[in-house]
């Protein structure tokens, strides 16, 4: 049964089911819910707890099996925990993890927690993922996307008592906090906290935010192709010097802005050639938000314009190898900086009337 993260302390307050599964590459969200859980269990008497971590192809599975039908003397329930780091259990895993969801139901001594990362679709119709989803209760722990960052931090300061001002002036705080996190909720999680020792309960001004939370935003080339499709250019220049800061390879960064020129440039073609739109993106492999970018910047994106890209990326890609360009930048990083802006300039473009 899958449940949505938000839902997690109302499901808990009604009652404990024996198995739970969950599954994300956020540590923060992943540890919250599974202390959750751990409180939960303990306020019903799970006082004993053991942790089995899969690492390598020779793991013992037996003593996972074994772990989940025996007590020691001093415990009436138990908390087993198997965390699989590489989210592949392989044959043995896979089949001990089905035996073991589907003797949970019955089995109200043994509470069993099962931590993952992020599963592909393949990987979640397997038949040990939908033995744990059949028989327990799982949590899918997904990273928070930058549209729903700024809330996200309204509601950690509001468990703290903290607001900020109501109005454009709050949103401008709330911003500007989200400018400095993004990409690292462990991170925000502690510039919250933070808040919650200089200051007092109630309302936060802008200034107060300013000078206590730190810039520990991390980026990576894939948020910064999702910039640069949905038009946000201050958020690109951002991405950029971040980057750069963190030492990414400019040859990696040149490919995801030329990878995506090239097929806003095959999905155009063919469309002219009479291929409806949702076909071309399929045919293209654009899945997911990117398909959703991709319809909206399309319409805007004349073929003389997309031609254009294409030459930019093609000088760009000499200039990060060490090549020089007339009319561009020697340094690597300004150059790719001209063309992130030359595509954000044409994805942020109106249509005309």
């Amino acid at each position: 049964m899958q449940i949505a993260a938000a839902q997690l302390a109302q499901h808990l307050g009604k009652g404990l089911r024996s198995l739970y599964t969950l599954y994300g590459d956020e540590p923060l969200l992943v540890q919250e819910a599974a202390d959750a859980i751990r409180a939960a269990a303990r306020a019903q008497g799970y006082t004993e707890r053991t942790v089995h971590t899969v690492a390598g192809a020779h793991f013992d599975w037996s003593e996972v099996l074994a772990a989940g039908g025996s007590l020691s003397l001093f415990a009436e329930r138990q908390i087993v925990e198997i965390r699989i780091p590489s989210g592949k259990p392989g044959k043995d895993g896979g089949a001990a993890l089905a035996q073991l969801a589907e003797g949970a139901p019955g089995n109200d001594s043994t509470l069993t927690l099962v931590t993952l990362p992020r599963l592909d679709r393949q990987t979640k119709s397997g038949a040990w993922f939908t033995a744990l989803d059949s028989h327990g209760v799982t949590l899918s722990l997904d990273p928070v996307e930058r549209a729903a960052l700024p809330q996200w931090i309204a509601q950690r300061l509001a468990r703290q008592g903290q607001r900020v001002a109501a109005g454009d002036e709050g949103q401008r705080t709330l911003q500007f906090f989200a400018d400095r996190v993004e990409g690292n909720l462990l991170a925000a999680h502690q510039e919250i906290q933070k808040l919650a020792l200089l200051y007092a309960p109630g309302e936060l001004g802008f200034d107060q935010v300013e000078g206590a939370v730190l810039n520990v935003a991390r980026y990576d080339v894939f948020k910064l192709s999702e910039a640069v499709l949905a038009g946000q250019a201050a958020r690109v220049a951002r991405m950029l010097d971040g980057l750069k800061a963190e030492g990414e390879a400019e040859v990696l960064v040149h490919y995801t802005l030329a990878e995506d020129i090239r097929a806003l440039k095959r999905v155009k073609d063919a469309m002219a050639a009479g291929r409806p739109l949702p076909v071309a993106l399929r045919e293209q492999r654009v899945w997911g938000l990117k398909e959703r970018l991709f319809e909206r910047v399309l319409p805007r994106l004349s073929p003389a314009a997309l031609d254009q890209l294409l030459q930019a990326a093609h000088q760009v890609d000499g200039i990060v190898k060490g090549l020089k360009a007339p009319g561009w930048p020697a340094d690597g990083w300004q150059a790719l900086h001209r063309l992130a802006m030359a595509l954000c300039r044409e994805c942020a473009v109106q249509p005309a009337r």
